[in-house]
Order: C-alpha cells, then structure tokens, then sequence
C-alpha cells in the first residue's frame, strides 16, 4: 500500500515536471501568444451562453458580443478611454511607484495580470479566481 502511494505521488511529480517544461518552452519561443496584434482587454459574461468583449486590434478598440451562433460588432470605443478605465481599475506598476514616491507608508500592492503562456488556460490562476468568487456570490443566503 505504501509502495503504490510513493508511485502515486513520484508519477504526479513527474507530470508536473513535464507541465512545466513544456510552459517554459512555450513562453521561450514565443508560443499561444499570438502575434501581438490582437489583445483581448477584457470579457465579461452575460448569460451561459454570452459574452461581451472588449478587443484590442492594433489602435481600434471594438466592443463585440458573441453567443454560440453568431458574433456581433456593438460597438468602436477611444483606445485612450479604454487605458484610462483599465488604469483606474487596477493599479500598476507604474502608478504604484509613483504612490510610493509620493507616500512612503502606501502599501505596496502587486497587480495579477493574466499575461504569459497559461493565459485563458485552465492554469490561468484569474481564471480560477474568478470562478471563486462567482460561485461564493451565487451561494450566499440573502434574507
């Protein structure tokens, strides 16, 4: 029994180690990253079906819903209005140093980007944070 839980967690540790390679030489040579031309900025689901999201391509900004059967433009926005939302949303690296130019007791908080090879993935780990708290909305008792 022992010896099958020993094999058990070598052949995990095996996979895992495989996983991670394979990431590292995807990120390496460049791999599911595209080719920097189309960025999705954010998704938002609307329904079990639905979404809208926001694409970047190149200096256009389209909002765009899609549903199992089709795709629809819904609209073009500002590029610079987009970054300024993102900006306010989120803090990033930049904003952060110049808070703490500014303030040297503003705590220092690093921002999660869902940038890299795992991205949209199964591994994405804002992915997953985002079904958390989805699932924890949905399960809280309202009186």
């Amino acid at each position: 029994m022992t010896w099958m839980i020993i094999r058990l967690f070598l052949s995990l540790a095996l996979i895992g180690g495989v996983l991670w390679f394979a990431a590292k030489l995807a990120k390496k040579r460049g791999l599911g990253q595209g080719n920097g031309l189309i960025e999705v900025v954010a998704r938002q689901r609307m329904g079990r079906a639905s979404s809208v999201n926001v694409v970047r391509i190149a200096d256009v900004v389209l909002v765009i819903g899609a549903t199992e059967e089709q795709v629809t433009l819904l609209a073009e926005v500002d590029g610079e209005a987009v970054d300024a939302a993102l900006d306010q949303r989120r803090p990033s690296r930049t904003r952060l140093a110049a808070a703490e130019d500014e303030d040297e007791a503003a705590p220092v908080q690093v921002a999660r980007s869902s940038e890299g090879v795992l991205a949209g993935s199964v591994l994405d780990r804002n992915g997953w944070g985002t079904l958390v708290d989805e699932l924890r909305e949905r399960t809280v008792r309202r009186s």
